[in-house]
């Protein structure tokens, strides 16, 4: 039987709520694959290091000697020494304060940043439980405060395989709105729209995320395993070719000719469905930029 290793906890917290509290330890739910290229010098390989230089005499400094400084408007440097930064009001590092529960739907994916696992630990076995019951049952996240690494965060609870995942989330004022980027409303036809409709079905009918992978790092590790091995570097597939940009004149040929290619390629899709529809006009809309305040009562986003 092959013996699975426990990862490391990163963190022990509570979760809170009420008066319900569960103690759970915090393990990271993700890992990159990249591989690990080092800045080297070309002729003998040796590794080039970064060294902590000041600007203005040149030295070269250690830890203890560097501080923190922000740039003021005439050009000049503010330093915060250590004792200045130890004097900010911290949350408690220990809890995951829960504020409320809201539907998944209303908080906007644009605003996750980095998952974690909640492993229970002891003694908390049943109110977790609990917990993850209650949230699966009600198709609801929580929404919580917490510290990680010393800056408040905002954090989502949610269920994942009978475990809690607790989400960071970007802060309202820290994701841009769509001011100058948005296009404007363009009135469309019931046909364009069911066509792209047909064409998003057909694609996606045999279309499974899980065997994605990521393409440029599978390439630069067989590089890596044929340099080292004293062979040829393979060579790189050819570019995709790219569509060219339909024009408003023909993107309904464009339509047609692109489902006839998609059910070829995903012989899934069956045959194509009649383009008859009862459909009303449909028309882009630009969604209105919403401000950044928050607020309990308000979309966590």
């Amino acid at each position: 039987m092959e013996v699975v290793a426990v990862p490391s906890a990163i963190a022990k917290k509570m979760i809170t709520f009420s008066l319900v509290s569960i103690p759970v330890s915090v393990y990271a739910a993700t890992s990159q694959h990249r591989v690990p290229l080092h800045m080297v010098h070309e002729a003998d390989g040796g590794r080039v290091r970064n060294k902590r230089v000041c600007e203005l005499d040149g030295q070269e400094l250690s830890e203890g000697e560097i501080a923190r400084g922000i740039e003021l408007p005439d050009g000049g440097t503010l330093v915060l020494t250590r004792q200045d930064l130890e004097q900010l009001p911290m949350p408690d590092t220990r809890e995951i304060r829960v504020l409320g529960f809201l539907d998944e739907s209303r908080v906007d994916p644009l605003h996750y940043d980095k998952s974690y696992y909640l492993g229970v630990s002891p003694g908390g076995e049943r109110p977790y439980a609990l917990l993850v019951a209650a949230l699966a049952q009600s198709g609801q996240v929580a929404v919580a405060r917490t510290a990680l690494r010393t800056r408040d965060s905002l954090v989502v609870l949610r269920v994942r395989d009978d475990t809690i995942v607790m989400t960071t989330l970007l802060w309202p004022d820290e994701v841009r709105n769509t001011e100058g980027i948005a296009p404007k409303p363009i009135e469309l036809r019931p046909e364009e729209v069911a066509l792209a409709r047909q064409l998003m079905d057909t694609i996606s009918s045999d279309f499974d995320p899980a065997q994605e992978q990521d393409e440029y790092t599978v390439a630069l590790r067989e590089v890596v395993e044929a340099k080292a091995a004293g062979l040829p570097a393979p060579h790189a597939p050819e570019a995709r070719v790219l569509p060219p940009v339909a024009g408003v004149t023909d993107l309904m040929a464009v339509l047609e000719a692109a489902v006839v290619k998609a059910q070829e390629e995903h012989p899934k899709a069956g045959p194509a469905r009649g383009r008859k529809t009862t459909a009303k006009k449909a028309t882009t809309r630009t969604p209105k930029a919403t401000g950044s305040g928050g607020g309990r009562g308000r979309r966590a986003s």
